[in-house]
């Protein structure tokens, strides 16, 4: 490029301007790109929508770790939770989309802008998705000393009282609390819904006898269950856990068509960089086939999962369609 220039203010001396200017515009023409800047260069922030001391929480430390070990940079946890992880999802979409703002998203993804107008987003269209991450039942559990030992007693209680039992959740729309409601919906029971701000919340109100049960997620409860101090009735999916193969179904333990999975995964703002989500997706699927990563997955009763940012977002808008209709029939759509 030096002797092109060179050779060019040779020519402007000389008053030749019109070969002057083609050489330089060749030479720009040619010149090799500038390099890009190296993603990522700084900390990454991973946006949960609970609060810490969750299952959620905890596997988005874990996945947090794996992909900084994997990209030699530091991906930091930032909860934010509230309104079902809408403030997160907000927070999200509002950020720059450099890559710099993840979100470890879960099923209220989808369900809140089908339940809540004053979620004014489009899970289809307004982010941009990095991968499925893992899947995971819930499970029925009441306090150690609750007097229900199964499924079939606790349904025939409640409906002889109706109004008296309780339930706690995660907060309002997440699958912890949608799995309560489907229960009571199939069950026939009229049961009150009690909002919390993250599992983490109202573990300790639940092992006290203050809440009749609640749906934790089985990574979350599991712990618990092990230890005693919650007795697990039934896991939400049709079929049972690889990770608690002694729990049955709650089909199985008594309520004809039920089934109810959580999800979570990755995504970010929208208009990424293809270069950053190409980045990001192949660290994602390698991180998933990690021995380490799955093997504490599977021991902590999830499903570990992995998937392009093609196949997880169509996913995700099969989630809304699947929703749309269930919701629908609970009538719990579009409050």
């Amino acid at each position: 490029m030096d002797q092109v220039e060179q050779q060019a203010r040779r020519y402007k001396r000389s008053g030749r301007w019109a070969v002057a200017i083609a050489m330089m515009a060749a030479a720009v023409a040619t010149a090799p790109a500038p390099a890009l800047a190296r993603y990522p260069d700084k900390p990454v922030h991973i946006v949960v929508g609970f609060t810490p001391g969750g299952s959620t929480d905890a596997v988005a430390r874990l996945l947090a770790a794996k992909l900084g070990e994997r990209l030699g940079q530091s991906f930091v946890v930032e909860n934010k939770p509230g309104a079902n992880g809408n403030i997160a999802t907000e927070y999200t979409q509002r950020s720059p989309a450099d890559g710099y703002t993840l979100y470890y998203t879960s099923i209220g993804f989808v369900t809140n802008p089908l339940m809540y107008k004053s979620a004014r987003y489009d899970p289809a269209h307004d982010f941009t998705a990095i991968g499925q991450v893992m899947s995971a039942p819930n499970v029925l559990v009441v306090p150690a000393n609750s007097p229900y030992r199964d499924i079939r007693q606790l349904i025939a209680d409640g409906r002889k009282r109706p109004g008296e039992l309780n339930f706690a959740s995660s907060g309002t729309g997440t699958s912890v609390h949608l799995s309560g409601e489907l229960f009571a919906s199939l069950a026939g029971l009229d049961v009150v819904h009690i909002p919390y701000k993250g599992s983490g919340s109202f573990m300790s109100d639940l092992i006290a006898g203050r809440m009749t049960m609640a749906f934790p997620n089985l990574p979350t409860a599991l712990p618990l269950i092990k230890g005693g101090q919650l007795r697990a009735l039934g896991v939400t999916t049709r079929t049972r856990s690889g990770a608690a193969p002694d729990i049955p179904s709650i089909e199985e333990a008594g309520l004809p068509g039920y089934d109810m999975s959580t999800w979570y995964g990755l995504i970010g703002p929208k208009g990424m960089p293809p270069e950053v989500v190409a980045t990001l997706s192949d660290a994602l699927l390698k991180t998933m086939d990690d021995p380490d990563f799955k093997e504490k997955l599977l021991q902590s009763g999830a499903d570990p999962k992995g998937s392009t940012p093609a196949a997880f977002q169509q996913f995700i808008n099969q989630q809304t369609t699947a929703w749309k209709g269930v919701l629908a029939r609970m009538k719990m759509e579009g409050n």
